[in-house]
């Protein structure tokens, strides 16, 4: 096992075998960062191979002012970012007037597997999926999200209130299904 060190040394250096190591010791965790931002797992793997690219072209710039894990997580989620923001203008997002404050109750994610819930952030509008991961998953902050995103900070938060009722009533409609199985 490489040390963090040895591995930026190696890959700044170009060292394939270096190169190889840093790969697999991120690339499954960063796989499933990819995952939460894309419908299926043909591009998450492409967002993932794009992000590594660009984690060995600019591992030079890494300044050791966090982990070197955390540093690769920011690349791959900008990666995943810049692949879905092109598509985010294709779909409507929700105005924050449009949203019922009484519908958005809080989200019990705790009886679920991560499987499931994957699959159920996969299916949400591409603009709620990835604000929902920003703010629910990776902590942004709405001003943060509308930033990176070039929206506003109310559309992020219109954006995350529908992400939750739709994953709200996809659980509601999991649960009632499970329920009648068993009855």
């Amino acid at each position: 096992m490489h040390s963090e060190e040895q591995l930026i040394a190696g890959c700044t250096k170009g060292e394939r075998g270096m190169q190889r190591a840093l790969y697999e010791r991120y690339a499954g965790a960063m796989l499933v960062v990819c995952m939460r931002y894309c419908k299926n797992k043909d591009d998450a793997e492409d967002i993932l191979q794009e992000a590594f690219i660009k984690v060995f072209k600019s591992i030079q710039s890494f300044k050791g002012d966090s982990t070197l894990g955390y540093w690769v997580k920011r690349v791959v989620i900008n990666t995943a970012l810049n692949y879905q923001r092109g598509k985010l203008y294709l779909f409507p997002m929700v105005d924050i007037n449009e949203i019922d404050p009484k519908q958005t109750q809080d989200l019990t994610l705790s009886n679920y597997q991560m499987e499931e819930l994957l699959k159920m952030i996969q299916s949400l509008p591409i603009g709620c999926q990835v604000i929902f991961n920003m703010y629910a998953i990776e902590g942004y902050k709405h001003r943060e999200i509308a930033k990176m995103l070039d929206i506003s900070e109310g559309t992020s938060k219109s954006q995350y209130a529908r992400a939750r009722l739709l994953l709200q009533q996809m659980m509601a409609d999991a649960d009632k299904i499970n329920y009648e199985k068993y009855q």
